[in-house]
């Protein structure tokens, strides 16, 4: 993302780029409607029944939390200070767009959905990032794996 000019003029004056070149781009190797999606967030979505993301942090919250991809929209809530979601709580499609990944699912242009989505609270800072990079988003991704995902779909807030 900050490899393009536009981005990384509008955000480098206040943000540092952490560029990873060691991990390879992994090409998708079956049709798209053979694939099956896991659908993973920053928008700090989760189940009301789930603790809440830590907001008490000023570095924030380096934890996930697994929602049911057939969760129903009553069920879910967003814990997150850092970003207006006034209207992501009118529709958390705009954040969370699980309920338009199962329109394509059925339209066929989508081959399936794993069974759990993955949420972060988004806002890391300090050192939760060495937190975040090195447990976190390692648990995350074995997730993922076991989960057989094809795509994983990140949707930032």
């Amino acid at each position: 993302m900050f490899k393009m000019d536009f981005v990384k003029e509008s955000w480098q004056r206040k943000y540092q780029a952490v560029q990873n070149d060691e991990v390879p781009w992994t090409p998708l190797v079956k049709p798209i409607e053979e694939s099956r999606i896991v659908l993973v967030t920053t928008g700090g979505v989760h189940l009301k029944s789930d603790t809440p993301f830590d907001m008490s942090d000023s570095n924030g919250d380096p934890s996930f939390r697994m929602i049911p991809s057939q969760a129903k929209p009553e069920e879910l809530m967003i814990t997150h200070d850092y970003y207006d979601h006034r209207d992501a709580d009118q529709d958390l499609n705009l954040v969370f767009p699980w309920q338009i990944l199962h329109g394509l699912v059925e339209e066929g242009i989508l081959g399936s959905l794993s069974d759990q989505f993955i949420s972060f609270m988004g806002h890391i800072d300090g050192p939760l990032i060495d937190t975040l990079v090195r447990e976190t988003a390692i648990s995350a991704s074995e997730r993922i794996q076991q989960m057989q995902a094809d795509i994983a779909l990140l949707v930032p807030s």
